[in-house]
């Protein structure tokens, strides 16, 4: 089946990107700068992504809160229109089938976000319409990403961090919500197709540098921040990797709950995902075992060089005893590595001794 293209294909070409299949789209890995050059961008100043490959599942009408209030963990009462949310959609055994973002656009209408391979599963569950093809998500992130945006639009870069607003651009209705997946502040933007190669131009004369997938993992690893298919998915519970806060306890019924009820009675979940900061530049990769005392505790579910730290890191499970400040063995592929247990996010951490900096 041939790859699916974001409304900025062309775009991504013009600049020279490298473009690679992710989640069923070819989307861009990296420009001609490199994905370090463009992850410094984001940490620094300011970068654009485009990720149009995210899903959106439309869900409208009186009887859409109550459908996903019961389709997913977290509870939307905590929050109201106008605001965004992070929730899991669960298995029976409380695994994550998907981690999503929701954004609550107006009284009727939910715009569910999913990730890109997992949009037809999320529909499945909450109904609505998939109208991922009708627009273009950009999101602009990093320390001037709203002053960046100001000079685009600039009620979209005034939208508070979890807010969701509406904005027009060149007479193209569009919706902007604070949220991103670098660890920065930012703002992502859904922009209709149409308008969406013209807005992404104007976000680069801005002074955003483009920034493809390459940068977005390392960005994202660097913030500690779960990825669908490694840090959670089936066989994995949001207990089992921090995330109990996404669990809407006080809401009577969501799939899952039964299991994770069962898990939280018998004392909690038997590992927990910590960070994973090692002495040298050499990256742990996804598979590499922990050990401890000569004896393997764990596997490593992401890890690459961090240009922030200037050393490997990554994350992975490991039994819920195990505490910051352990000092633990990672195997990298034969090759025997030193690793602080830590917590993320890691770019706030002293690279010598892995506690936040003051």
């Amino acid at each position: 089946m041939s790859p699916k293209h974001s409304p900025l294909a062309d775009e991504h070409a013009a600049l020279g990107a490298k473009l690679v299949d992710f989640g069923g789209f070819e989307m861009p890995l990296s420009y001609p700068e490199g994905t370090i050059a463009e992850h410094l961008a984001c940490r620094r100043a300011v970068a654009a992504f485009d990720v149009s490959h995210l899903g959106t599942v439309r869900v409208t009408g009186v009887a859409a809160f109550d459908l996903l209030q019961e389709s997913l963990s977290n509870d939307l009462r905590k929050v109201a229109p106008g605001r965004a949310q992070y929730t899991h959609l669960l298995d029976d055994e409380g695994g994550v089938l998907d981690d999503i973002i929701v954004w609550w656009v107006d009284e009727d209408r939910f715009d569910v976000m999913p990730n890109a391979s997992n949009t037809d599963r999320v529909r499945a569950a909450v109904g609505g319409d998939d109208v991922t093809a009708e627009r273009a998500v950009v999101a602009v992130q990093g320390p001037a990403a709203r002053e960046t945006l100001a000079k685009v639009a600039l009620e979209a870069a005034g939208v508070r961090r979890f807010g969701v607003v509406g904005f027009d651009y060149e007479g193209a209705r569009c919706v902007a919500a604070g949220t991103g997946y670098t660890g920065e502040d930012g703002v992502e933007c859904a922009v209709p197709a149409d308008a969406a190669p013209a807005f992404w131009r104007a976000v680069l004369a801005a002074g955003a540098q483009p920034a493809g997938l390459g940068a977005r993992d390392t960005l994202r690893l660097e913030a500690g921040l779960p990825l669908h298919g490694h840090e959670l998915g089936p066989g994995i519970t949001p207990l089992e990797a921090g995330l109990g806060w996404v669990i809407g306890w006080d809401k009577p019924t969501f799939r899952g709950r039964a299991a994770l009820e069962r898990i939280r009675s018998s004392g909690g979940p038997a590992r927990r995902l910590v960070g994973l900061l090692t002495h040298q530049r050499r990256p742990p990769r996804e598979g590499d075992v922990i050990l401890r005392a000569g004896s393997a505790i764990g596997r490593v579910t992401s890890g690459n060089y961090s240009p922030v730290l200037e050393r490997g890191i990554a994350l992975g499970f490991v039994p819920a005893a195990t505490a910051e400040g352990d000092e633990v063995e990672l195997d990298l592929r034969g090759n025997p590595a030193a690793a602080l247990v830590v917590k993320p996010p890691f770019q706030r951490l002293d690279p010598d001794t892995g506690a936040p900096r003051t």
